[in-house]
């Protein structure tokens, strides 16, 4: 019998303005990925494959909230953003790279 791993897991922090990412590389396949805003507005998070055309949505979460999502992921890497007002302008992006298993 093939068990199969466990989902990678990746903590985004939020707080203005900018990501910190518990760890920027992951293996591809199943993720858990939780933002987590300790700032003081609220802010969400866009994750996408730079090159790819979809877009993994968080919503808005409000200060001192977290919320995660399961998603399935491709090697490549990712564009993690913040789509409040202008936050990605103010510097709230990051890159996640995801490997080949």
């Amino acid at each position: 019998m093939i068990v199969a791993p466990p989902p990678a897991r990746v903590q985004v922090v939020a707080r203005e303005f900018h990501f910190t990412l518990s760890r920027q590389t992951i293996r591809a396949g199943r993720a858990i990925i939780e933002l987590r805003n300790q700032g003081e507005d609220a802010h969400d998070l866009r994750l996408q494959r730079i090159g790819g055309m979809r877009v993994y949505v968080w919503p808005v979460v409000q200060p001192g909230e977290t919320v995660d999502r399961e998603y399935t992921l491709l090697p490549g890497r990712y564009r993690v953003s913040c789509a409040v007002a202008n936050h990605a302008a103010l510097g709230m992006v990051a890159t996640l790279v995801v490997k080949r298993r």
